[in-house]
């Protein structure tokens, strides 16, 4: 067990996998399964199994978000900015972009 504690088996199917995890892992492991109402081996592929569809979402950003539709960040931006008022947009430094570091860090500004 190399000192990592107790195996934890996972049956689906006719394949068998097993994992080895400290006690406190194990107990971890079990309460969440009971938590959920389910067992172990039911846990433990439900949690394998949404690392998966995790994995295929990231690499592929064309597909849905368990929120919905994923949007280009200028879209979300526009969305997010439309109910901001004029004068606070009036407001914004017009040096903003070149002295960012001035303006979010609080550095001397740099000489243009």
């Amino acid at each position: 067990m190399n000192g990592l504690g107790h195996n934890i088996g996972m049956k689906r199917g006719k394949a068998a996998m097993g994992l080895q995890v400290r006690p406190e892992t194990e107990a971890r492991i079990n309460a969440l399964a009971a938590a959920s109402g389910v067992s172990v081996d039911e846990y433990l592929a439900a949690l394998v199994n949404r690392q998966f569809l995790d994995e295929e979402s990231a690499s592929s950003p064309q597909k849905a978000c368990a929120n919905g539709p994923q949007h280009p960040i200028w879209e979300v931006i526009a969305e997010n900015m439309k109910d901001v008022p004029p004068e606070d947009f009036a407001a914004l430094p017009k040096d903003g972009l070149s002295q960012i570091d001035h303006y979010v860090y609080g550095v001397p500004k740099r000489s243009s």
